[in-house]
């Protein structure tokens, strides 16, 4: 397997940043070299705390692209969606410098895990949405979901809205931390099972596991 696929969460603070660390470590276990990228970092200076994660996660050192800032070529310090955090920091989005780091990490690795920054609506600019970068850069995408209360309905909308982009679904990763009511959990994940078995069959399906960073 070679490319890049699109990590994005039906919300903000769904697990994306575990997810993307998580399938990073087991494709790489499986013999699939990859990275991972942030598409655009807020709330930091100088690093991503996601990428950090991600590294946590995977249980490797920062890479010779993380130190050259690669991975995370874009960072705003105010912790904002990034077309506020752009103009908080006085700033102009550079878009072609995200596509400009994918092209040479995929040049290095195998595989290229970009997590997105919340949701597939949340702008960039004030005239174009992460859903838009997707659709022009024809990626895949991996959509993070929970068993959380009002999930079901997120998910299906984001569903739409890629299905309206003739956007692929490669996969679903379910997060089942933390814990919510468990009847709710269970019958949210057999729901998503059986809508995306009966409309895209072809869709992967990941249980994310509880991850302890403690070790």
């Amino acid at each position: 397997m070679k490319g890049t696929f699109f990590i994005t969460g039906i919300d903000t603070n769904i697990g994306k940043s575990y997810a993307t660390g998580w399938l990073a470590r087991e494709w790489n276990r499986q013999g699939m070299k990859t990275i991972t990228q942030k598409m655009i970092q807020t709330g930091n200076v100088g690093h991503s705390e996601d990428i950090d994660l991600h590294r946590k996660i995977m249980g490797s050192a920062f890479t010779e692209e993380d130190r050259e800032q690669i991975t995370f070529p874009i960072v705003y310090s105010y912790p904002a969606s990034p077309h506020l955090a752009a103009e908080i920091d006085h700033q102009t989005i550079p878009i072609e410098k995200i596509a400009e780091s994918t092209r040479i990490l995929l040049d290095r690795y195998d595989v290229v895990l970009l997590e997105g920054a919340g949701g597939l609506m949340v702008p960039i600019t004030r005239e174009y949405l992460t859903i838009d970068y997707v659709a022009d850069q024809k990626l895949p995408v991996i959509l993070v979901t929970s068993g959380r209360l009002g999930s079901i309905n997120h998910t299906l909308l984001s569903i739409e809205a890629l299905e309206k982009r003739e956007i692929p679904l490669y996969g679903v990763v379910y997060n089942t931390y933390p814990k919510n009511d468990e009847r709710i959990d269970a019958d949210t994940e057999n729901f998503l099972r059986g809508y995306l078995a009966r409309h895209f069959p072809d869709c992967h399906f990941w249980v994310l596991p509880e991850i302890d960073l403690t070790r």
